[in-house]
């Protein structure tokens, strides 16, 4: 039954379908085959509709809400002004706030995609001008906006803790340390890179141009203050700290800055409603399909035949690893996250290991695979959004891979850098 699901579910992918089409296909094809006929298919709605049930989703289409009204207004710009106030001066500076930017933007949005957008639309053109290759500058770009999906708010550590029971609020802040590691070994980087290629360096600002960028950036800077203080401080849950980003994000676009029209509100709004439609399409179908391989015992059958049991920590969290990044080069990651959590899910819980410090490597190798050739779903963003072929936009990747996958490495020998801060925050 398992070749009869996964190859069916391939040869629609081959066909063209979207990924929704060979999930629902493979877990209808589970329910027929495991319970006789189509008796039981009132069962696989149930599961459908139970996988878009959690209180704690209803955090995704909030967050995609306030991350596209900041894109069309002007929060992002003014944290693109602020990073180069201070470090756009540096050898390799313009880099280094390009990292900087898509590590703030994720801080208040969770999406790569639309960090690529947001942060890569001003500064591309910025970059070029100053001599830095296209490649690089797309390669860059493309890879920092992984640090999205680590910073919170994340929306893969939203699927993933829905999906594996592990607290939202916890890997939150386990994504923190992780995150901010990448952008420290991207900006030696990007002072290498621009050393080695004679990049010249930006006009230094004044102290007032920096007091004035600062004063621009006070009201965006509000929104980690939201997230991360409210959701610890005990003020919000997750999903209540979704809610008042979009209420924020709503005065600030409307009200402070009037940079929105009551119909580009509309516009972003329908926006976001198709964006969740697929995003809850897929949580759904993917319910349904984790039921069924669940049922058929499917997880011990493939993990059985790698060997796992045998396997200690390391050499687990090495395979999950492995799992997690080759599915996100050619799969959506949200995809991946519900295909593979409920496989491995079995495992992590025999063995005893931390939950979030899984989910944070979990959520990191996604990140990683997203921006890896491929079909990294992130490639494909740069793609239309700055109009360039396929291999000019992967040209220069390898580095960034090979430090993101360096990190990943790191997580596993060296846990404290996800759990030293949740440790802190949780007292555990």
């Amino acid at each position: 039954m398992s070749f009869m699901i996964f190859g069916t579910m391939i040869f629609l992918l081959l066909l063209g379908f979207p990924m929704m089409i060979p999930l629902i296909a493979g877990s209808l094809i589970g329910f027929v085959a495991l319970f006789g006929g189509f008796g039981q298919l009132d069962t696989m709605v149930q599961q459908i509709l139970g996988g878009i049930r959690p209180a704690s989703l209803i955090a995704v289409p909030m967050f995609i809400f306030a991350a596209d009204i900041m894109t069309r207004g002007q929060s992002a710009n003014r944290l693109i002004d602020l990073v180069m106030s201070f470090v756009g001066h540096l050898k390799g500076g313009l880099a280094v706030s390009t990292a900087a930017a898509c590590t703030l933007f994720g801080a208040v949005s969770g999406s790569t995609q639309a960090t690529v957008v947001a942060v890569g639309g001003p500064l591309r053109p910025r970059m070029l001008k100053a001599g830095y290759k296209d490649s690089f500058v797309l390669a860059l770009i493309v890879n920092a906006s992984d640090i999205a999906f680590l910073i919170p708010p994340s929306i893969g550590m939203i699927i993933y803790g829905v999906v594996s029971g592990t607290s939202i609020s916890e890997l939150f802040i386990a994504g923190i340390g992780p995150g901010v590691l990448i952008l420290f070994m991207f900006s030696v980087y990007s002072y290498i890179y621009a050393i080695r290629h004679n990049v010249p360096t930006e006009p230094k600002s004044t102290w007032a141009e920096r007091g004035t960028a600062v004063r621009r950036a006070l009201w965006p800077l509000g929104f980690p203050v939201i997230i991360v203080g409210g959701i610890y401080g005990g003020v919000f849950s997750p999903t209540e700290a979704a809610a008042a980003c979009v209420l924020y994000a709503l005065i600030l676009e409307m009200g402070v800055f009037r940079e929105m029209s009551v119909k580009q509100l509309y516009a972003t709004a329908k926006s976001t409603g198709l964006i969740t439609a697929v995003v809850f399409i897929l949580v759904g179908a993917g319910a349904a399909f984790s039921y069924v391989i669940s049922f058929a015992q499917i997880p011990q059958e493939v993990l059985g035949a790698i060997g796992i049991d045998q396997m200690g920590p390391y050499g687990i969290l090495f395979t999950i690893s492995i799992a997690f990044f080759v599915g996100c080069m050619f799969v959506d990651p949200i995809v991946v996250i519900l295909i593979l959590v409920p496989i491995f899910a079995p495992v992590v819980n025999s063995a005893g290991l931390d939950p979030v410090l899984v989910g944070t490597i979990i959520t990191l190798q996604v990140a990683i695979g997203s921006a890896t050739p491929p079909f990294g779903c992130d490639i494909f963003t740069a793609i239309a959004v700055f109009k360039r072929p396929y291999a000019e936009v992967i040209r220069g990747t390898p580095p960034f891979i090979v430090m993101l996958l360096s990190v990943a490495v790191m997580l596993i020998f060296f846990p404290q850098i996800a759990l030293f801060l949740r440790d802190i925050a949780f007292a555990k």
